[in-house]
């Protein structure tokens, strides 16, 4: 290596010093191998250094030795000489006229390719061109400078190649630092060229005579924009001067002909310029160099669009410029991935995560690199943001038609509404501060949201009758079809039916909820009008399922009482978002509110028809000595008593005042059939056993909770009447009847008195009498809503003679 000696020693080895390890011996007659060695090391460090020297050469503004202009970056500029000097730097020349050109092959090339004349040893352009008419301030002395000091920086270390003794080692350190200051000195021409290049520009000067139409054409093919630019402008220049010069001795037809070629000629540049452009987000490193030579030429054709031989229509460069950025945009998400349906499940959500990565480091891109090509006019980086707004916008589209899951629909509105305007993408740090005056929304086609939005609601009402449906078949396999009994929660039956149901629309509620307030409202409705079908058809399926006639009354009980809790304890939980959709919630809540009456009436029903019997028995000879009905009566009162405690409140209290009530009524309008009289002092036994049979019903409906405690008295009251021994004190137990109980009528009371076995006399007129003059005497000062003997209906005694006095009946004696 360059820092390494070769010395002898004693014993015929040869021992290379290395500056960085020990000495390491060889054989003597090695040297000559080693010295081989080394200078094939040497070799190659030289290439190495040289390939630096020339990279650190071809970023630097001195780069090229055309005399044309090329437009440098913001930095302090003074005059230039024309000549370089001694120690300037030289790069192959370019076939461009300025540097930066993507085409570093030399001059001599592309001039053999259009002429026969060959150039040894030439510099520049083979193309016949004036001096420019100025030149641009990239041959500063600053930049010369520092060409200079590149260039004695290289003879420094291109001296320090070769074996050295040990006295040289500190130019060993020397030349690390000098090796360490070129890569500074490059940083420092990278971040130079970071910065916006000039508005205005100088014109290189264009050709007198142009290069041939095919010659051209070839140049705009190669990509020697700069080149072909100059020579189309000198050709439509002619043009214009043999238009203006020779109207009447042209030929019209040659300036057709020279006009269509200038035509063709621009729209072959306008295209390769719109695929530079479209290109250049796809192929950043072979296409940042022509952009400042694009955006060169799109000033310079806007300055003489209204200038003949050119394209027609004002603005048509820089909107074919943006076209051609749209379309690179457009190319850019077209090949973000995009997986099928089948293939992945979350196949929109990974696509559309992508993108927003995709979009994310082409706008960086843009910030670091683009930019930077293309005058401030341009405003290239809130361009390719609108042009992203917009191929997005299409894009969503697009996919759109593709969508049919509700996890699709979420993904597609979570990524407009949230994540596309975040700092995840459009709201990135990285972007910013240009991204500040920018919109970071997408720009969609009206209504296309607001129809997404209305897709997304009908998904979720279809998701939520499929789920519903599939709780019916749940039911049906779990609980119906092998006539379980019902779980217990708390001491309630239950079944999570509700839970079930609340969990999927709260789940879809939060979701919404996440992405826009009003469409968690939209969506909720949507899952009310879902959910307001619900109750009846479980209801059908229901009493599909579990046939009453087939299932223990016992059970069916239970099923009833069970769902009765799960609807109400449903309808709770929608009750907490009333205040989003009120009318809705009424419209659920009164469904629910019929199915549960409906249960509930089905348990009453069932009650009835299980008492009806053993009632119809009592205040009948058979029951003034047998209490077998009504042990079967307060049995299945009490069995009715354990089911009502499994429900949860609010409902359960409202049958048990609605079974109390009719258990009352029944029991009294037994007195009311006139089916019995009492004989021969028995009206003392019944009205005992009424008395204490009512005390033990009383007992169970207290035990129930109920809330009809006006009824606990009418037992006690009748009770009184009936077991009174003597008639005339009948009377003065009327009082409390009529206050407590202010319905009954004279027919019901003269009902009681023929089961006390007061059938007929002076004494029954009396009493009926008194009780008319006490209702007269109240009048309405009692309380209408406790009605109770106006739903009993009294049986008309056959007897026709019943109530005749017996005074009347004396012609009928015998003796008469």
């Amino acid at each position: 290596m360059a820092g390494m000696e070769e010395s002898g020693d004693g014993d015929g080895m040869n021992s290379v010093h290395c500056p960085d390890g020990p000495r390491v011996k060889s054989p003597a007659g090695s040297g000559a191998k080693m010295q081989s060695d080394v200078k094939e090391t040497i070799g190659m460090l030289k290439k190495t250094f040289r390939e630096s020297i020339r990279r650190v050469g071809e970023k630097s503004p001195l780069s090229s030795n055309s005399k044309r202009s090329k437009v440098s970056p913001k930095c302090d500029m003074g005059s230039h000489s024309d000549d370089p000097g001694p120690t300037r730097l030289q790069a192959p020349p370019s076939p461009s006229l300025s540097a930066g050109s993507p085409r570093t092959t030399s001059m001599k090339s592309i001039s053999g390719f259009f002429q026969k004349k060959e150039e040894n040893g030439a510099e520049g352009s083979a193309l016949p061109v004036k001096k420019p008419l100025s030149h641009s301030r990239t041959l500063s002395e600053p930049s010369m400078a520092l060409s200079d000091s590149f260039m004695k920086r290289g003879a420094s270390i291109r001296r320090s190649l070769r074996l050295i003794s040990k006295k040289d080692k500190p130019a060993n350190q020397e030349v690390l630092l000098t090796v360490s200051e070129v890569i500074a000195e490059d940083k420092k021409v990278e971040d130079a060229k970071m910065e916006e290049i000039d508005e205005s520009y100088v014109l290189p000067e264009i050709p007198l005579t142009p290069l041939s139409v095919m010659q051209i054409s070839k140049l705009i093919e190669m990509e020697v924009l700069e080149e072909a630019h100059l020579n189309l402008l000198s050709l439509r220049q002619e043009f214009q001067q043999e238009r203006e010069r020779y109207k009447e001795e042209v030929s019209s037809m040659e300036l057709a002909k020279k006009e269509k070629d200038l035509s063709l000629l621009y729209a072959d540049l306008r295209n390769k310029v719109k695929t530079i452009v479209r290109d250049s987000n796809s192929l950043p490193s072979r296409n940042k160099g022509l952009l400042v030579h694009v955006a060169r030429i799109i000033q310079e054709e806007e300055k003489r669009e209204l200038d003949p031989g050119g394209l027609a229509g004002p603005g048509s460069w820089r909107e074919a410029w943006r076209e051609a950025v749209g379309e690179g945009v457009q190319a850019k998400l077209q090949n973000v991935h995009l997986d099928t349906r089948e293939r992945n499940p979350s196949w929109l959500a990974v696509h559309l995560g992508l993108l927003g990565k995709a979009i994310v480091e082409d706008l960086e891109n843009v910030k670091k690199e683009f930019r930077w090509s293309y005058p401030p006019s341009f405003h290239v980086f809130g361009t390719y943001v609108r042009c992203y707004h917009s191929a997005v916008g299409q894009h969503l589209k697009l996919l759109q038609q593709q969508v049919t899951e509700l996890r699709d629909f979420y993904a597609l509105l979570d990524f407009i509404i949230n994540r596309y305007q975040s700092e995840r993408i459009m709201g990135s740090p990285s972007l910013r501060p240009e991204m500040e005056s920018e919109s970071p929304a997408p720009d969609l086609e009206p209504g296309f949201l607001d129809q997404l939005k209305k897709k997304y609601c009908s998904r979720v009402q279809e998701e939520l009758r499929f789920s519903l449906e599939k709780i019916i078949e749940i039911e049906n396999e779990e609980l119906w079809k092998d006539r379980q009994t019902p779980e217990k929660e708390e001491d309630f039956l239950n079944s999570p039916i509700h839970m079930d149901i609340w969990t999927k629309v709260h789940g879809n509620v939060v979701n919404s909820r996440r992405i826009d307030t009003q469409l968690e409202s939209d969506v909720f409705c949507s899952c009310l009008e879902e959910l307001k079908k619900f109750p009846k058809r479980f209801e059908m399926a229901l009493k599909r399922s579990c046939n009453c006639a087939e299932v223990p009354h016992r059970l069916w009980a239970e099923y009833q009482i069970t769902y009765i809790n799960s609807f109400t304890a449903l309808k709770q939980h929608m009750e907490e978002y009333r205040h989003v959709c009120p009318a809705q919630v009424d419209n659920f809540s009164k469904e629910v509110n019929w199915l549960v009456v409906r249960l509930g009436q089905g348990l009453e029903d069932q009650y009835k028809i299980d008492v009806k019997p053993f009632l119809r028995r009592m205040m009948t000879r058979k029951w003034l000595t047998n209490d077998d009905d009504f042990q079967q009566l307060y049995s299945r009162t009490e069995q009715l008593s354990q089911h009502c405690a499994l429900m949860r409140p609010p409902y359960r209290q409202t049958l048990v005042d609605r079974l109390h009530y009719h258990t009352v009524k029944e029991y009294i309008s037994q007195l009311m059939t006139n089916n019995y009289s009492c004989k021969n002092r028995k009206h003392e036994k019944a009205a005992r056993k009424i008395r204490k049979q009512w005390a033990e019903l009383k007992e169970l409906f207290k035990d129930m909770e109920s809330t009809h405690e006006w009824l606990y008295h009418v037992g006690d009251h009748l009770s009184d009447i009936i077991g009174q021994k003597n008639n005339t004190d009948i009377k003065n137990h009327l009082q409390p009847l009529v206050e407590n109980y202010p319905d009954i009528t004279k027919k019901h009371l003269a009902a009681v008195l023929y089961f006390r076995g007061l059938v007929r006399g002076r004494e029954r007129q009396l009493i009926l009498q008194h009780l008319t003059e006490l209702k007269r005497k109240l009048g309405d000062s009692g309380d209408k809503r406790r009605a109770l003997f106006s739903d009993m209906q009294v049986i008309v005694n056959t007897d026709c003679l019943s109530d005749v006095p017996f005074s009347c009946l004396a012609f009928l004696r015998p003796d008469n």
